[in-house]
């Protein structure tokens, strides 16, 4: 767990602690020790692209919550299961020793626990229906450090950043702002971008043929930022709703002095927002 705290931030933790033996009753076994420690230490959020799961979520999102997703599971595939059953070769919770969800990835791949034997020798099953089913002899917190680390390659899961994180969940505004050119470099209008949200944390870049990302959060606001010329030429943030009047003065600023027009201010889904800045 050592190397997990340090992506930790100190933010207040969702859903963090319940009543496991009622949880324990509902699902009927006992958790791993590991993720009992990994649900108390972090609650519900994500680690990189990889939602973890507690068994307290349902008043926050179910699609988080341990015991709905494990009610949902085997009725979900029962019908593709019964068309397709060599790519399903473990059971499914609440079948004896079937897989058992306790964390999924933006593109829904699953992260379960393959239910035979004690809680705490319980192997992780990386599934995705069609396409992955890697059965790996490892807890939850060992598959995690190992995979974001770097140290452990598990395909289902992709690519990891060079720099993880943990994101405590959270309601977030989710604000596209589309900039004109500058006659600046972009490293400097990187640096700008910021320092004026300073301290920052590196979450990793990228460079292709379409353009450049630069992940980054802005710590003591909480707010999550992207820079790219790879998608227009943009600043991507996440804020809570509360800091919606702050992020806007501070991102037109930030704008200005990187030499850069604001053309345009949407939601991710495309609906404007911030007129007039």
């Amino acid at each position: 767990m050592t190397w997990l705290r340090l992506s930790r931030r100190r933010q207040r933790r969702f859903t963090a602690r319940g009543d496991w033996a009622a949880a324990e009753a509902t699902l009927g076994v006992t958790l791993p020790t590991d993720y009992r420690s990994l649900v108390v230490t972090y609650g519900l959020g994500q680690f990189d692209d990889i939602t973890l799961s507690t068994p307290f979520a349902a008043a926050t999102s179910r699609y988080a919550d341990l015991l709905w997703q494990a009610g949902e599971l085997l009725d979900g595939y029962r019908d593709v299961r019964s068309e397709f059953p060599e790519d399903f070769p473990y059971p499914l919770h609440p079948e004896p020793g079937g897989l058992l969800q306790w964390a999924v990835t933006g593109n829904g791949v699953m992260l379960c626990w393959l239910t035979e034997g004690t809680p705490d020798t319980w192997p992780v099953v990386v599934f995705e229906f069609g396409d992955h089913c890697e059965r790996y002899d490892t807890g939850a917190v060992d598959l995690l450090y190992g995979h974001l680390s770097g140290r452990r390659r598990v395909p289902g899961l992709g690519k990891t950043h060079a720099i993880p994180w943990f994101d405590v969940a959270r309601e977030r505004d989710h604000v596209y702002v589309r900039l004109s050119d500058s006659d600046r470099p972009y490293e400097d209008r990187l640096h700008i971008l910021r320092t004026a949200l300073a301290p920052t944390a590196d979450r990793g870049n990228s460079i292709s043929d379409h353009g450049r990302q630069d992940h980054f959060k802005a710590i003591d606001r909480d707010w999550l930022l992207t820079y790219e010329t790879a998608y227009g030429h943009q600043i991507r943030i996440a804020f809570p709703p509360d800091d919606a009047a702050t992020a806007r003065a501070v991102i037109t600023a930030a704008a200005h002095e990187m030499g850069c027009t604001v053309l345009a201010t949407t939601t991710h889904n495309g609906t404007p927002t911030w007129i007039g800045s």
